[in-house]
């Protein structure tokens, strides 16, 4: 079953956080795909992601570069894989239908919205009642910290992505 972590933005922006995480993702060797609400949210984390820090390289791509394949991180609107990712970043509106084609799925979710909240809470009901592995994460000054889990075989073992500083 798919492991599904939910990251609660208390502290940073989406635009803040998303790059670490991101960052993260590709120093295990895995490929991503971060889905959006709409197509200007894709156009605009695209741009965002290639000025976002000068220090660090973040390689990624959506349908306007092309190369779907050769993207380690790709950015749709749509409920898409085309990169064979194996970790999905679900940011503000998006939802997906294919949580299973992945292994982990991330779900960034904005803390001073009270909507955004509220979808949160119900999409924790629904992916736990689906039997998911969840692990809810949120930000402190310290970084990112293990608040709750559930479902699962092992949910004694929350790891890696989330962990740390962002």
């Amino acid at each position: 079953m798919t492991e599904i972590r939910y990251y609660h933005l208390t502290r940073r922006s989406l635009e803040e956080a998303l790059p670490q995480l991101l960052l993260k993702t590709l120093d295990r060797g895995w490929k991503a795909v971060v889905m959006t609400g709409t197509a200007d949210r894709v156009e605009a984390l695209n741009t965002h992601l290639w000025t976002w820090n000068d220090r660090d390289f973040l390689p990624h791509g959506s349908a306007a570069d092309g190369e779907a394949p050769h993207q380690p991180v790709w950015l749709t609107h749509l409920d898409e894989n085309p990169n064979g990712a194996t970790v999905l970043f679900l940011t503000e509106d998006a939802e997906t239908a294919r949580a299973g084609d992945y292994e982990l799925v991330c779900r960034l979710f904005d803390g001073r919205d009270t909507e955004a909240l509220a979808r949160a809470r119900a999409c924790w009901t629904a992916d736990r009642d689906a039997g998911h592995r969840l692990t809810y994460w949120q930000q402190t000054g310290q970084g990112w910290v293990l608040k709750a889990e559930a479902g699962g075989a092992d949910a004694g073992s929350a790891t890696d992505a989330g962990e740390g500083k962002s």
